[in-house]
């Protein structure tokens, strides 16, 4: 019922909800703190400290975009979206190779991927999540706007729709361990960035590009923005490519830092063991 409120409202609300998940959840602001001090380090601590409280409203803010992306008629949320750069894209599908379009966890995921079907049929890639119960909600809110979801694991499916000139959606920004991933920088710490894009793109020779999503700041809409193709891609060098497409997502970030989901461990795989980044700095008191 909370998504037939007014937009402004629902807004507000979230931030009320960002405020208390900031309070309650220490795990997650010590994760996001953590975060935010090893990738903006050229920030004060109270500088930092305000960057944290905005990525939690934003969150907050994000459930009741994620709500209105699976419940809310279309109707109500297309005259608040603006797309740039499909100049980009245009020409990438008239390659006739598919397009892989590389997204990111903001904090409007869902949100944006309905708001960009509203310019062109998309299919995306996704986690299976561990509730089947959740698993069911939400694939069911996204296959209003999604042609397809693809379970990341079923790479045959992906080359199917590559095949066939589809836009697939993709985010390779999480940690999935070491197997099958080359550390590369991320806002110049190593991370652990998973190498299937380079094998996706090796095996359609699909052009590949990023689409960036923010909330405007005044709250009266979100701004798509779709990068240019990368290239060339691949290199041959996994660990370059890697590098790039980080650099591509890291460029998308900095419009608006606070709107990525930093609550997530993203430097969780390190080389002197699970969490490490996390642990060294646990020590450090809750307040700044």
């Amino acid at each position: 019922m909370l998504n037939r409120l007014p937009w402004r409202w629902q807004i507000r609300l979230g931030r009320i909800l960002g405020r208390g998940l900031y309070l309650l959840n220490g795990k997650r602001r010590h994760v996001t703190r953590t975060n935010i001090r090893l990738c903006f380090p050229e920030l004060s601590d109270t500088e930092q400290e305000q960057m944290v409280k905005a990525v939690f409203a934003n969150n907050g803010i994000g459930i009741f975009e994620t709500a209105m992306a699976w419940w809310t008629p279309r109707k109500c949320l297309r005259n608040h979206v603006t797309l740039k750069g499909r100049e980009h894209l245009d020409a990438a599908l008239q390659q006739k190779n598919g397009v892989i379009l590389l997204g990111a966890h903001f904090s409007t995921l869902d949100l944006g991927g309905l708001l960009f079907s509203e310019f062109y049929p998309v299919d995306a890639m996704y986690r299976r999540h561990n509730n089947p119960l959740m698993e069911q909600i939400i694939t069911r809110g996204r296959n209003r706007f999604f042609d397809m979801t693809i379970e990341r694991s079923d790479i045959r499916s992906v080359i199917k729709g590559l095949r066939q000139n589809h836009i697939i959606w993709y985010a390779p920004d999480q940690d999935f361990g070491s197997k099958q991933s080359v550390y590369a920088p991320f806002f110049g710490i190593p991370a652990a960035t998973i190498t299937a894009t380079t094998r996706m793109v090796k095996l359609n020779k699909s052009p590949i590009l990023m689409l960036a999503q923010h909330r405007l700041p005044d709250d009266s809409g979100y701004e798509l923005e779709l990068f240019p193709v990368i290239t060339p891609f691949p290199t041959g060098d996994e660990a370059a490519d890697a590098a790039r497409i980080n650099a591509e997502i890291e460029r998308a970030i900095r419009k608006d830092p606070a709107q990525y989901m930093w609550v997530h461990r993203r430097f969780k795989t390190h080389p002197k063991g699970k969490g490490y980044l996390y642990r060294s700095s646990a020590d450090q008191p809750e307040s700044r």
